[in-house]
Parts: C-alpha cells; sequence; structure tokens
C-alpha cells in the first residue's frame, strides 16, 4: 500500500504565501510523477502542478509564475511553494503520486487534502 501525508493548508490573505507538503510512503519502487490538484466548491478538480521523476514540471496557466512545485527528494516528499495568492485558489488541496510499487505494480495514490482559503 502507499499512502500521502499531506500538511500546510490553511488561512491567508490575499497576496500571501503558503507552503503545501506531501510525503509519501509505503511499498513503493519508485515514483514516476508527484502533483497537486484542487477543487473548489462547485467546480471541477484540476490540476494545479505535477513533477515528474526526471524533473520536468507541468503547472495550470492560473498559477504559472506564482506557486513552484520542488523536485521530489529523497524522502519522497514534494513542496508546493504558494506565493502572491487569491482568493481564487481558495480550495481543497489534494496531492497526487504515480508510483511503481515493490511488486512492480503501477499504482496511483491519493491524499486525504488540506484546505487553502485566501482572504480578500
Amino acid at each position: 500500500q502507499v499512502q500521502l501525508a499531506e500538511s500546510g493548508g490553511g488561512l491567508v490573505q490575499a497576496g500571501g504565501s503558503l507552503r503545501l507538503s506531501c510525503a509519501a510512503s509505503g511499498s513503493i519502487s519508485s515514483i514516476y510523477s508527484m502533483g497537486w490538484y484542487r477543487q473548489a466548491p462547485g467546480k471541477q478538480r484540476e490540476l494545479v502542478a505535477a513533477v515528474a521523476s526526471g524533473g520536468s514540471t507541468n503547472y495550470a496557466d492560473s498559477v504559472k509564475g506564482r506557486f513552484t512545485i520542488s523536485p521530489v527528494n529523497a524522502k519522497n516528499t514534494v513542496y508546493l511553494q504558494m506565493n502572491s495568492l487569491k482568493p481564487e485558489d481558495t480550495a481543497v488541496y489534494t496531492c497526487n503520486a504515480d508510483v511503481k510499487t515493490s511488486y512492480f505494480v503501477r499504482y496511483n495514490a491519493w491524499g486525504q487534502g488540506t484546505q487553502v482559503r485566501v482572504s480578500s
């Protein structure tokens, strides 16, 4: 099994910053990619940012230049640095990991989600 532990959400004023972290643990042989998705009330879940094992990154247009996702480190942890936050960034942020398990099976894991609220 693969577990994702998220932290770092909270309430911040517009223009402020938050850093989310996501640590993957369990029966992991290797990680293909990790990323963050978000879902605001009444909206579909969307990809915010993702990083592949080789270091390539992908960002939603709405966060480019404001958010930065770190490479996956040796502790299978990835960080999402969120700067210049806007009220429209308010959402539940959920971590995702695409991994190869110790049984050489590809597995897609999801975290529980962490709330980010940005006040105007």
